[in-house]
């Protein structure tokens, strides 16, 4: 495989995973899978959430498509690609943790980004999290974050249609 290519899969994997993230987060984090995730939306004083289970999950996902694509692992059958979406994979999973895990949450630095792509990140999550429970709610992606005031009145909307009960008012 061309360096190239194998970029390109890198690249397409991690782009890739922000769509997996979101339907996971919206589908399975806040449906069937909420016994893992509740805790992540309640206070608590703990250094790991239950909800850390699912940073094993795309760990798990990580290390299966490198072994897919090692010939160490897997002979003659090695999946060319599996190397390259297994790094996607990983790449994304750096990313997610620093930026939702130490970012947004604070759990690793604290920095509270006063301007910019950043700030509009904290923004998107700290909307998530406006809901108490796990019905409604907006912004599930992790990496790219839509405009807070666009997310504002679809939780106005959703308070509205008795969708989503809000923590408090939304504000900045």
């Amino acid at each position: 495989m061309s360096t190239g290519a194998a970029i390109l899969i890198v690249a397409a994997t991690f782009l890739a995973m922000e769509g997996v993230a979101w339907s996971s987060h919206k589908y399975v984090m806040h449906g069937f899978g909420w016994c893992w995730h509740r805790d992540h939306h309640e206070p608590h004083d703990k250094v790991l959430e239950t909800n850390d289970r699912y940073a094993l999950v795309g760990a798990a996902m990580s290390i299966a498509a490198f072994a897919l694509g090692s010939p160490l692992v897997m002979g003659a059958k090695a999946w060319a690609p599996g190397t390259e979406i297994g790094l996607g994979i990983l790449l994304y999973g750096i990313v997610y943790s620093l930026i939702h895990d130490g970012l947004v949450h604070q759990r690793y630095f604290h920095w509270v980004p006063r301007k910019g792509y950043a700030r509009r990140l904290v923004q998107a999550h700290r909307l998530h999290h406006a809901t108490i429970g796990k019905e409604g709610g907006v912004s599930f992606g992790f990496v790219f974050a839509r405009d807070p005031a666009v997310l504002k009145q679809e939780l106005k909307a959703q308070r509205e249609r008795g969708i989503a009960v809000l923590r408090e008012a939304v504000g900045d």
